[in-house]
């Protein structure tokens, strides 16, 4: 440490001194740089004044020591020159300061020598006869000052470096000498540098610190136990051996460990052979997912080994209730095989009366009624594929402009649509609706109404009425409608808003349902959080009440 000390102190001192230098002599040269060319542009002004005044002879009588003046023609031709004769010097118009001068009056430059140990300075003005005077002065270059004080400068810099080598030398040992005296056994003690006391104070701490870690670690468990103890999926950790280190509420209700299980074998608590084999599975490909049925629901367990350092630490265990998901799963594939068939049943009915006329078996007289047939199932087909699409706008859960819209004008706008529906049936319409304005989607609201009304309408009994009101509520508004019709069992009242679900499938289908209206209700309804109420009873009607919050 001494010497790392000792060279950081000598050659800070080299750096600042060479520096130092630099800076000096920098600022020096650049001083008189700039005052020798003030003093030139003022000799200049001088010589301009006098030539105007006294011509060219001026120039012949003046003794310019280091400077020099020449007066160029117009052409560029050098009328008189204070160093040298005018009549052998070359053309001057190519030259910088004097062609800057015929151009604006005023013209500067300077020139290297080609040893670059010289710079010449030139300034030139335009006189008012037309000819142009310039004048110029050479002086050393900064790299030829440098050399010409070279050994000066060698002979300060030895000097500097063994005054550096000297004070480093005893600046380290003054500064290692009470490092080397530090009694770490009782650090605070110390009589040491101010500097060294956050170390010292350290070293005392440590022990506390550690306490504090200590703590912290405690802390953390806490936490994390009681995070996983509000999990609603399960969470084991299991060491090497497959002890259990940590279980929560949730894995152990699932797995039925009782009291507390820290420490006992997992495989002695869950024996089941799947979850044997899949432990075992996981400790060798480093994941495994299984499902479970247990308890009559259904959940998804995934095994994920634990490594550190390329050594198996352990196993963590999630699972997960996917009951909801399956059922999800589950409804779309049977919505899926529903759609399949529903569109099935009308395309074949119209393919084949479309094949009887095309192959001319449907006599003339029958023509109409097979006509008639294709389209009846084109318009269901249609209708079905309208039903469909509205569903699926619903379950995107997109979002729909929304607007001030009157319930009880909505009612009333679909009873009138439904009217001639009503009486091919000889069905009865009361409609008894106050006015109730929501914020809503028009076109879903309507949804709802019509839906309601038409499927009241098909399951009623010849001479039946269907009653629909609109009111107001102190909660926000109800819309209800009633039938006198057929009813529906206890047993499928909780399944009617399901998709192409249908209690009478021949009634459904004499009367063209798609098995769609009442989910597409229940999805819409959903939109604005709307509660929906269904009372039945066979052989004396329904009602649906649909109840909006305010």
């Amino acid at each position: 440490m001494t010497k790392k000390i000792f060279r950081s102190i000598l050659i800070t001192s080299l750096a600042v001194m060479l520096i130092s230098l630099s800076i000096a002599f920098g600022c020096l040269y650049y001083y008189f740089g700039n005052m020798q060319e003030q003093r030139l542009d003022s000799e200049l002004s001088l010589a301009a004044a006098a030539v105007a005044e006294n011509g060219s002879g001026y120039l012949e009588r003046l003794e310019s020591g280091n400077l020099r003046l020449t007066l160029v023609n117009a052409d560029g031709t050098v009328l008189c020159d204070t160093d040298a004769d005018a009549a052998a010097m070359e053309n001057h118009a190519g030259r910088k300061e004097i062609r800057e001068a015929f151009a604006s009056g005023k013209g500067e430059s300077s020139r290297y020598s080609s040893t670059l140990t010289e710079k010449t300075i030139y300034r030139a003005s335009l006189l008012p006869d037309g000819t142009v005077l310039r004048i110029s002065v050479s002086h050393a270059t900064a790299f030829a000052l440098i050399a010409g004080i070279a050994q000066w400068f060698v002979l300060a810099a030895l000097f500097a470096a063994a005054m550096s080598w000297f004070l480093a030398k005893q600046l380290s040992e003054r500064i290692i000498m009470p490092l080397n005296q530090v009694d770490l056994e009782h650090p605070l003690e110390n009589e040491a540098y101010e500097e060294l006391s956050p170390l010292l104070s350290k070293i005392y701490r440590q022990h506390e610190q550690i306490d504090a870690q200590l703590l912290q670690l405690r802390q953390k468990t806490d936490e994390f136990e009681h995070i996983t103890a509000n999990m609603k999926g399960g969470l084991v950790l299991l060491d090497a051996r497959g002890k259990i280190l940590s279980i929560n509420p949730a894995a152990a209700a699932l797995f039925g460990a009782a009291g507390n299980s820290i420490g006992a074998d997992f495989l002695s608590i869950e024996r089941s052979h799947s979850m044997n084999r899949a432990t075992a599975a996981a400790l060798e490909s480093g994941h495994i997912s299984i499902r479970e049925e247990r308890g009559g629901r259904i959940y998804q367990i995934d095994i994920s080994r634990i490594e550190s350092a390329g050594t198996v630490m352990g196993l963590v265990i999630l699972a997960f209730d996917i009951s909801e998901q399956e059922y999800a799963e589950r409804t779309r594939r049977e919505f899926s095989a529903n759609v399949s068939h529903e569109l099935k049943t009308p395309l074949t009915s119209i393919i084949a009366s479309a094949d009887l006329i095309e192959n001319n078996l449907v006599k003339l007289k029958d023509m109409p009624r097979f006509i008639g047939h294709i389209k009846k199932e084109a318009s269901r087909l249609l209708t079905l594929i309208e039903d469909i699409i509205r569903l699926s706008q619903l379950d995107e859960g997109l979002e729909m402009p929304m607007e001030a819209v009157d319930l009880s004008a909505t009612a009333r706008e679909a009873v009138r649509q439904l009217e001639d529906a009503a009486d091919s049936r000889n069905v009865q319409i009361d409609l008894h609706a106050e006015s109730y304005i929501l914020q809503g989607v028009p076109r879903l609201l309507h949804e709802i109404v019509y839906n309601l009304v038409e499927n009241a309408i098909k399951y009623n009994a010849p001479g039946g009425t269907v009653t629909v009101s609109v009111r107001k509520t102190e909660n926000g508004g109800e819309l209800k409608v009633s039938d006198t019709g057929i009813g529906i069992p206890p047993e499928h009242q909780d399944r009617v808003f399901g998709r192409f679900y249908r209690v009478d499938k021949s009634h459904s289908k004499e009367s063209g349902g798609t098995g769609l209206g009442l989910s597409i209700v229940k999805h819409a309804a959903g939109y604005f959080k709307a509660g929906i109420a269904l009372q039945s009873e066979v052989g004396k009607g329904t009602t649906i009440t649909v109840t909006f919050p305010a």
